[in-house]
């Protein structure tokens, strides 16, 4: 397996050096093209991603990443967006979204409303990865990026409260109750805040100890990683501890001015692991999600994209227009919005909890499995592909 990794890393390499004189490359949409490609390669067939590997080794390092890396200029700029967008946003995406698969399904097959949300759960979380760099450069809109990527650091912790407590239902049988559901997300969601406050703020503390910045890296590390797996034995919310300890780590480093030196040392790391792990993860992806787009529901799979796009346009466009101060805030709604429903791509997060239900649920429920893996590859391609030209797009129409 060594061999198959390192030859995995170093397509990675490739391809991110060649997106570097460009920056239009959608990485991860190119990463995950080629894994379904290798798959047919009798080489890589002992590669397998588990549920495991994704939370346990990739997750906690990409999500401290993109948290402390955010600047907190942007997130003090458009917090109330992005939260609302990643929290209440998401769950009514959800509905929206569970919903509309449970009555369009019975023209296909029979899903529960359980089941249904549950897919919506997994479809739910964006991972704008590449496509912030091309809003960017296409349209000049800082704000509209910023929004994309801070929403989606917010929305994993979301969407994984969401996931756990559908899947237990789902599992146990028991009939979707709200009351329940709010009292479990509030306690999940909660526990996993204070938990991320309070270590950050010990980090805060803690990392000015020492003036070796290689000792500083570590203790990045070891909280990153440490803070996830502590909140996800007391059971609750690690994506969200992770975020906000990442957070109150680039409060803190953006504070301390006389230490500037910490955020490049941080970075020195932080920066080659990223790139790494994200090369690995959607080429295997790529690789795994092969096996399962063989299958006779295609005609659904397109249908649920589809609806993915709606219930996030709904949303976003229900937002931005039911507050006069959003409202107001950008140069044309009907572009903003159409740009952020577009750049809500499905990536790791989604196939973190895919890969949850896939350990969890019997053969009986492959479909749901196909479905789901169906819908992140045509949202990574279709969704990656579509982003420039519609900016360049919406961008000439705004000017008309």
């Amino acid at each position: 397996m060594t061999y198959q990794i390192l030859i995995l890393l170093l397509i990675g390499y490739v391809i991110y050096t060649i997106d570097l004189k460009q920056k239009m490359i959608p990485v991860p949409m190119v990463l995950v093209v080629i894994g379904l490609g290798l798959s047919f390669i009798p080489y890589f067939s002992s590669l397998h991603l588990s549920k495991e590997i994704v939370f346990e080794v990739f997750l906690p390092a990409l999500l401290f990443t993109a948290a402390y890396q955010f600047p907190i200029k942007q997130l003090k700029n458009n917090w109330g967006i992005i939260t609302a967008f990643s929290t209440i946003g998401l769950i009514v995406t959800a509905l929206l979204l569970g919903v509309s698969i449970y009555w369009i399904s019975n023209l296909f097959i029979s899903l529960s409303l359980t089941a249904s949300l549950l897919l919506a759960a997994i479809l739910i979380p964006t991972d704008p990865v590449s496509v912030t760099s091309i809003i960017k450069k296409s349209t000049g809109d800082e704000q509209v990026a910023d929004i994309v990527e801070g929403e989606s650091m917010v929305n994993d912790g979301t969407s994984i409260v969401l996931f756990t407590i559908l899947l237990s239902m789902f599992q146990t049988g028991e009939r979707f109750n709200f009351t329940t559901f709010i009292e479990q997300f509030m306690l999940v969601s909660f526990g996993g805040i204070l938990i991320g406050l309070l270590l950050g703020w010990i980090l805060s503390k803690i990392i000015h100890l020492t003036k070796q910045k290689e000792y500083q890296v570590m203790l990045s590390i070891v909280m990153s990683y440490g803070g996830f797996y502590l909140a996800e034995a007391l059971g609750v919310s690690g994506v969200l501890t992770t975020v906000i300890l990442g957070i109150f780590l680039s409060y803190e480093i953006e504070k301390a001015d006389e230490e500037k030196g910490i955020k490049a040392s941080l970075d020195g790391f932080w920066n080659i692991i990223k790139p790494t792990f994200l090369s690995i993860l959607f080429l295997l992806i790529g690789i795994q999600a092969a096996g399962y787009l063989v299958f006779s529901q295609w005609g659904l799979a397109l249908i649920i994209f589809g609806l993915t796009l709606l219930a996030r346009f709904i949303m976003v466009g229900g937002f931005i227009y039911a507050v006069p101060p959003w409202k107001g805030e950008f140069r044309d709604d009907f572009s903003t919005i159409s740009i952020i429903t577009a750049a809500g791509i499905k990536g790791s997060m989604s196939v973190a909890l895919l890969l949850w239900l896939e350990k969890t649920v019997s053969a009986q429920y492959d479909v749901l499995i196909s479905l789901s893996f169906a819908v992140i590859v045509l949202s990574l391609i279709v969704q990656s592909i579509g982003i420039y030209p519609l900016t360049i797009f919406l961008s000439k129409r705004h000017k008309r």
